[in-house]
């Protein structure tokens, strides 16, 4: 079972959460009650697709051996620890169980979040998998600003209201900016193997200097935008409170660092979503419409 959680990358699992918290705790500016049952549907989805994505990725990078000689998490189907069916069947059974929880969301709320959750599915699939996948094609980061920013936060609003407003956007931003660091580390850490196998994704079409350059302006928009969160409420400028560890991820971006010496800026990154996360949703929630 341990090789299981590995294989999941718990420590992506704070770009699922953070977005819901954020999207849940905006409908207190409404003056509403938050929906648990909702809230958790919400949360169900986003954790769900996070491992599910993992899950093919591995899959998908191992039956192809792109992941044959990599630094970071354990890879199940390039390490031989588990069969590519095994962790095929994974991921499928993960993709299932969202679809559920979508599902009984959208049953809640509106059938709009079935479709907005198959593209969802789609995405996470193909980012790897089949014929041309996009995230060896650079396209990686949209995707992920896309879903695991603007959707995540704004679909756990619209779970929460049925509607969608600025707000709500604007907050999504800082989430997406933040995922995308995220994948932008682990690219690059990762780029001169992609290079070496021809898996092109942003950081080996930029280049070392600039996918620096472009994770660096990302941790600009997400902080600058968390600040612009004080137009909603002037609670939110405690995110002010993450300045010093925005500073260390840019110093040890700047650093040159390259290879496994990366890998402490991914749990840094990660920590900067939840943290950044759970400020904001505190800022919300103490609010009074």
């Amino acid at each position: 079972m341990n090789i299981w959680i590995a294989g999941a990358r718990p420590r992506t699992l704070p770009a699922a959460i953070a977005p819901v918290l954020i999207g849940t705790a905006l409908i207190n500016i409404d003056g509403q009650e938050i929906n648990w049952v909702n809230a958790l549907l919400a949360l169900g989805v986003g954790l769900l697709l996070q491992i599910a994505v993992n899950y093919s990725n591995d899959f998908s990078d191992g039956i192809r051996g792109t992941d044959e000689v990599r630094v970071g998490p354990v890879r199940l189907v390039a390490s031989g620890l588990k069969s590519s069916t095994a962790v095929k069947n994974a991921a499928i059974l993960s993709y299932f169980l969202a679809a559920i929880c979508g599902l009984v969301l959208s049953l809640r709320t509106s059938p709009l979040l079935i479709f907005i959750g198959a593209l969802a599915i789609v995405a996470g699939w193909k980012y790897t998998g089949g014929k041309k996948p996009y995230g060896y094609s650079g396209f990686g980061e949209i995707s992920v600003f896309v879903f695991f920013g603007l959707v995540a936060t704004m679909g756990s609003y619209f779970a929460q209201s049925q509607t969608i407003t600025w707000r709500a956007f604007l907050l999504a931003i800082p989430m997406g900016a933040l995922s995308c660091t995220i994948l932008g580390l682990n690219n690059l850490r990762d780029r001169p193997k992609d290079e070496a196998v021809g898996k092109k994704t942003l950081a080996v079409r930029l280049g070392d200097a600039r996918a620096r350059i472009f994770l660096i302006l990302l941790l600009f928009m997400a902080f600058a935008t968390s600040i612009a969160a004080s137009v909603i409420t002037p609670w939110a400028l405690i995110v002010l409170a993450t300045t010093p560890f925005y500073y260390l991820l840019i110093k040890g971006i700047t650093s040159g660092a390259i290879g496994a010496r990366l890998i402490p800026l991914l749990g840094k990154a990660g920590e900067v979503q939840l943290l950044t996360a759970l400020l904001i949703t505190f800022a919300l929630m103490i609010t009074k419409a």
